[in-house]
């Protein structure tokens, strides 16, 4: 004889089961960062991971162009990626690698900010018995300076045009390809140098030294006080930067090594709720010391560098964390300024 009441207890609890959030059914949010072993890379993995444990399940995607991730991101295809202050005003202005995007100006509009970091500086990097041992020697030599659709590749040929007077394809052969291929083609000899950034003390470039020696070339200081280095230094995202070069194994560029230093930011979209960024946010500071604990670089995340280079209006949802928290948040980063 069929039982009705375990009939009615059976259908009772189907329902609730179907009314319970699971696992399954929470939310993933995506992101866009750079390829591992990237100081981007570094900085968005160790947000995310913090971000899962609030809650907010970040997918993140790795080896991006950020140029498309940020435009991605201001569409809302993306929730979450790592992008440069310089791109922001390309975007505004639909220049370059957004010049045939018509709306670009409109969707540089729904860029937030939520937290900002000094990343590291651009390493021009040739192996001993190259023939590079200044700048000057570049010529006619085959550099690679980033990969085609980047932002990093122009800068890196707008350094060497300052310090030499050289121009790419003219003077030198620009090479242009993925982060890992440029890595690749220096260990083979393919190419002379490489400008790589990195972060300081960056395993990356550290193994050029484990099998033989290599120079890190430095900005010659008659040329740092220039009007165009100093205009370089200057642009969103970038700056002056020192290290000791003794800091690599086999790095043969005695001292201090000045470099063109290069910070990043964490973003979001203007359409990503209040509350999983806050949440997000607030997981980020309250396990600093993890963040720390990832990587060398990270020790300088602090509560002082956390708008570091930011030129875009903060989210509200990490703006509600900082005035929690007791961050000083400058005027102009608040949404509506």
């Amino acid at each position: 004889m069929f039982d009705f009441k375990s009939l009615g207890r059976i259908v009772l609890a189907a329902t609730v089961a179907l009314s319970l959030p699971s696992a399954a059914s929470a939310q993933i949010y995506k992101g866009e960062t750079a390829g591992v072993g990237d100081p981007v890379h570094t900085m968005f993995v160790a947000f995310a991971n913090q971000a899962g444990k609030a809650g907010v399940d970040i997918q993140v995607n790795a080896g991006q162009t950020l140029t498309k991730s940020m435009l991605k991101g201001a569409k809302g295809d993306i929730d979450f990626f790592s992008t440069v202050p310089s791109l922001v005003n390309l975007m505004a202005g639909q220049k370059r690698m957004y010049e045939k995007i018509e709306d670009a100006p409109d969707l540089a509009k729904n860029i937030r900010a939520i937290l900002g970091f000094k990343a590291g500086a651009y390493h021009p990097v040739t192996l001993a018995g190259s023939g590079i041992e200044s700048w000057e020697d570049i010529k006619g030599k085959t550099v690679f300076t980033g990969p085609p659709a980047g932002s990093a590749s122009a800068t890196s040929e707008a350094l060497i045009k300052i310090i030499t007077g050289y121009v790419a394809g003219e003077d030198y052969t620009a090479v242009r390809l993925s982060w890992g291929e440029g890595y690749s083609a220096l260990a083979d000899g393919k190419i002379d140098m490489m400008v790589r950034p990195a972060e300081i003390g960056s395993a990356n470039i550290e193994r050029f030294g484990l099998s033989g020696e290599f120079r890190v070339l430095s900005i010659p200081e008659d040329k740092v006080g220039s009007d165009d280095m100093q205009a370089l230094f200057g642009r969103p995202g970038r700056g002056m930067l020192q290290f000791d070069g003794g800091l690599y194994k086999g790095q043969l560029t005695a001292g201090q090594i000045t470099a063109l230093g290069f910070t990043q930011f964490v973003g979001t979209h203007a359409g990503v709720s209040d509350d999983v960024v806050y949440n997000a946010t607030k997981a980020f500071w309250e396990n600093l010391s993890e963040v720390h604990a990832t990587a060398f670089f990270l020790k300088e995340v602090t509560k002082d560098s956390a708008f570091t280079s930011v030129n875009v209006p903060l989210h509200p949802g990490a703006v509600r964390y900082y005035e929690e928290a007791g961050f000083d948040i400058p005027d102009e980063l608040r949404p509506g300024s």
